[in-house]
């Protein structure tokens, strides 16, 4: 009898255990059986920066496709959750907090301001989860959570600068919403002899263009060099021609202004102006004729592709090969997995550096032409080790001046 009963004791605490356990499985959102991996793309589909980050996101929704329809990753589809940053870095960092604590999102791809970023990488720090970032930056940051695919400064802003002392002229007027920027561009400035002659910075939601260009005017510098975010380039542009300021006698060399935001302005303002990307959609090689070709399927033929695009389109493949190569999306097991890990992508073949998370890229300089496109008038000849501190300072120096100017940029 004694015996009888211990055995129903324990059948009845089998099955309490067996339910307590299907209970769990079904409201834990994270469970290894779920049937897809998620994933956040995080971008501005609202506000002023909307023009610029709406087609990013389509082509990392593009990338996402392909994946599925070619089987998906590790066995299962990915699920990408789209959300609005508004372009609002406060609405930002709230939103990834939601797609990893809430949707359990394996990563993040996306953000576009250096303000977002930040924010975003706060917060991927926080619950050890991984951002993706597609955007060119200022550099004098590394995280063991972001993924940082656009380019540093030694692959954009100080081959354009060069560039332009080499063709342009070497009086320089800075305009722009990174400060950081601006130090980094005095530097290599000064290194070739060059001289500035004025620097202004214009906020994001700041459209008090007029006193910036008077500036211009009464320096009247061989160059401008601009890295105004947003909408904004609408109103500085056409306050440069309503001055008499074209491209033949005071040209223009743009960090954040490219094929998408072509479309918008008028291209007779435009033309003879210049750019700095390590991806154009003039390139001229078989990898980048299929990408156009699937975007414009996708989206139509109007759609037009910058190097953001060509960013976050190889940054969700070269994930998916991290995770495959770890055999898991878990951060600990992904991160190392990353290391060296390459792709065949528009802009020629590149591959995330063994040292950091930073990515080997291309250098190019393009003049915009009256057809909404560039035509590449330089490119580097293989893609460019990532440098996220430039040399003319120590790194103890950048971090101390990029905590000062975010400060005050903070509070603009």
């Amino acid at each position: 009898m004694i015996k009888k009963t211990k055995k129903w004791l324990l059948f009845l605490t089998l099955l309490v255990v067996c339910c307590l356990c299907i209970i769990i499985w079904h409201i834990n959102p994270f469970r290894s059986k779920q049937s897809t991996i998620k994933i956040g793309i995080l971008h501005s589909l609202s506000g002023e920066l909307a023009i610029s980050e709406k087609p990013v996101a389509n082509a990392a929704l593009l990338a996402v496709k392909e994946i599925n329809d070619a089987g998906g990753i590790l066995g299962k589809k990915i699920e990408a959750i789209l959300v609005d940053g508004k372009s609002d870095e406060n609405i930002f960092a709230l939103q990834a907090e939601e797609l990893i604590t809430k949707q359990g999102v394996a990563a993040i791809f996306g953000c576009w301001t250096s303000a977002s970023r930040i924010m975003v990488k706060n917060v991927v720090e926080k619950h050890n989860s991984l951002l993706f970032y597609p955007i060119q930056f200022e550099g004098l940051e590394a995280s063991n959570n972001v993924v940082y695919i656009g380019t540093t400064p030694n692959q954009q802003i100080i081959p354009g600068v060069t560039w332009c002392i080499q063709h342009l002229g070497k009086k320089f007027f800075l305009v722009g919403s990174d400060n950081i920027l601006h130090e980094i561009i005095k530097d290599t400035v000064y290194a070739h002899d060059g001289e500035i002659v004025g620097i202004e910075y214009l906020a994001l939601h700041n459209k008090n263009i007029e006193p910036i260009i008077q500036k211009i005017i009464a320096a009247q510098p061989d160059v401008i060099l601009n890295n105004i975010e947003g909408e904004n380039n609408l109103l500085f542009f056409n306050a440069l021609r309503e001055h008499g300021i074209t491209p033949e006698k005071i040209p223009t060399m743009s960090f954040s202004i490219s094929e998408p935001e072509l479309q918008i302005f008028n291209i007779t303002t435009m033309t003879g102006d210049y750019a700095v990307w390590s991806y154009f959609e003039s390139i001229d090689n078989r990898e980048n004729k299929i990408f156009i070709k699937k975007i414009k399927s996708m989206y139509g033929e109007n759609e037009t592709i910058s190097d953001a695009m060509d960013a976050a389109y190889f940054s969700i493949y070269l994930w998916k090969q991290a995770a495959e190569k770890a055999g898991s999306v878990s951060t600990d097991l992904i991160r190392p997995a990353l290391g060296n890990q390459a792709f065949n992508s528009p802009q020629g073949i590149i591959h995330i550096s063994r040292k950091s998370l930073h990515t080997w890229s291309f250098a190019r300089v393009g003049k915009i032409r009256s057809d909404k496109q560039f035509s590449i008038l330089w490119s580097s000849q293989k893609s460019i080790e990532p440098m996220a501190y430039p040399p003319t300072r120590s790194i103890e120096e950048w971090d101390s001046i990029a905590t000062k100017i975010r400060k005050f940029e903070s509070t603009q």
